[in-house]
C-alpha cells in the first residue's frame, strides 16, 4: 500500500510538472475571433465563449470586428488580426466573400476555424456551430404545433447568409409535411430590429389572416414582436424567434413571442479555440506520420445543437 501511495505521488508530481510546463509554454499564445454585428445581444455569447476558453486554457484571446454588418470593415479587422500573428483565428463565415482573407491567413501559417456560419469554399480547417437545417426544422415543427397545423406563415431572414438560408430550408421542410400550412413570404430583416419591425408591419397588413412568423436570426424576433404588439395581434400571430437576446426573453415572458430556437452559442468559439489549441500543442498520433498521411488530428465539424426556449424554461436563459 505504501509503495502504491509513493508511486501515485510520483505520478501526480510528473503530471503536474508536465501541465505546468504546457501552461508556461502556451500562456503567450493568442487566439482571435473576427466577426461583425457585434452590437447584437447574440454576440455577447461569442465574447463570453472566447473569454471562458482563454481562462481555462491559460491563453490570450481577443474578439474583434465591426459593430454593424459591414464586410469591408470585417476584412480590415481580419487583416489586423493576421498582422498580430496569432496561433489561430476563429471567424464567423457570414459570406463567401470572406474566403480570400481566410485563405490568406492559412497561407501565412495561421490556422482558421469557422463558427456559426461556415465557409466550405475556403481553406479553414474545421467548422463549429449549429446544424442550421436541424435548427430550422425544430423551429418549423414548433410553429406548426402552435398554429394547429394550418394557416399562413412567413419567414424572416437576412438573405445571402449560408447559415440563415439553411435554417429557412429546415423550416420549409418541416412545414411542408403539413398540407394546410402555406409559407406566403420570405422577409428581409437586414439584421436590424427596426427594419425587421417595419417589414413585419407591412407583412401583417398584406396578410391580415397571418397565423405565424418564423425568425431565423436574432433581429427578427424582437422586430416581429414590436409589429404584432402595435397591430393588436399579440397571441393571435405566433412568433418563433431565434436565440436568447434580452428582448426575445422579455417577449416570451409577456406572451408576445411564443418560443425561440436557441443555439448554444458560447460553445462555438469555446470549442473552436480548443481545436486550434490542440492542433498547436497536442498532436494526436492517429497514424505513424499524420502529415504524410494527410491527417490533421482534429474533428472536421462539431454540431453545438439547438434548444427550444418557451414559457417553461426562459427564466434559466436570463443573464444575471
Amino acid at each position: 500500500m505504501k509503495r502504491f501511495l509513493i508511486a501515485l505521488m510520483v505520478l501526480t508530481a510528473v503530471v503536474g510538472g508536465l501541465s505546468a510546463q504546457i501552461n508556461a509554454n502556451t500562456k503567450d499564445q493568442l487566439y482571435i475571433e473576427v466577426s461583425a454585428i457585434g452590437n447584437l445581444d447574440y454576440f455577447y455569447d461569442h465574447k463570453m465563449g472566447m473569454e471562458m476558453v482563454g481562462k481555462e486554457l491559460g491563453v490570450r484571446t481577443e474578439y474583434v470586428g465591426p459593430a454593424e454588418y459591414d464586410m469591408n470593415a470585417m476584412v480590415a479587422a481580419f487583416e489586423q488580426a493576421i498582422a498580430k500573428k496569432p496561433k489561430g483565428i476563429v471567424v464567423v463565415g457570414f459570406e463567401p466573400s470572406l474566403n480570400a482573407i481566410v485563405d490568406k491567413a492559412v497561407k501565412a501559417g495561421i490556422p482558421v476555424v469557422t463558427v456559426d456560419a461556415d465557409l466550405p469554399g475556403s481553406k479553414r480547417m474545421a467548422f463549429v456551430g449549429t446544424s442550421n437545417f436541424t435548427a430550422g426544422f425544430t423551429g418549423g415543427n414548433k410553429l406548426a404545433s402552435l398554429i394547429g397545423g394550418k394557416g399562413k406563415v412567413a419567414i424572416m431572414l437576412k438573405p445571402g447568409q449560408s447559415n440563415l438560408e439553411e435554417r429557412v430550408a429546415g423550416y420549409k421542410a418541416a412545414l411542408a409535411t403539413f398540407k394546410d400550412i402555406t409559407v406566403v413570404q420570405l422577409v428581409d430583416t437586414q439584421s436590424d430590429p427596426v427594419v425587421a419591425a417595419q417589414a413585419a408591419t407591412s407583412l401583417l397588413i398584406k396578410y391580415p389572416d397571418l397565423a405565424g412568423i418564423a425568425c431565423v436570426e436574432a433581429a427578427g424576433g424582437s422586430g416581429a414582436a414590436t409589429a404584432v404588439k402595435e397591430a393588436g395581434k399579440a397571441g393571435k400571430v405566433k412568433i418563433i424567434a431565434m436565440d436568447r437576446g434580452n428582448e426575445v426573453l422579455e417577449g416570451i415572458a409577456s406572451g408576445l413571442i411564443s418560443a425561440s430556437v436557441a443555439q448554444q452559442t458560447a460553445l462555438m468559439p469555446y470549442y473552436a479555440v480548443q481545436i486550434l489549441f490542440n492542433y498547436n500543442n497536442s498532436k494526436v498520433a492517429i497514424t505513424s506520420n499524420n502529415k504524410a498521411a494527410g491527417v490533421m488530428g482534429i474533428p472536421n465539424a462539431i454540431d453545438t445543437g439547438a434548444i427550444i426556449i418557451d414559457s417553461t424554461n426562459y427564466k434559466f436563459f436570463q443573464r444575471k
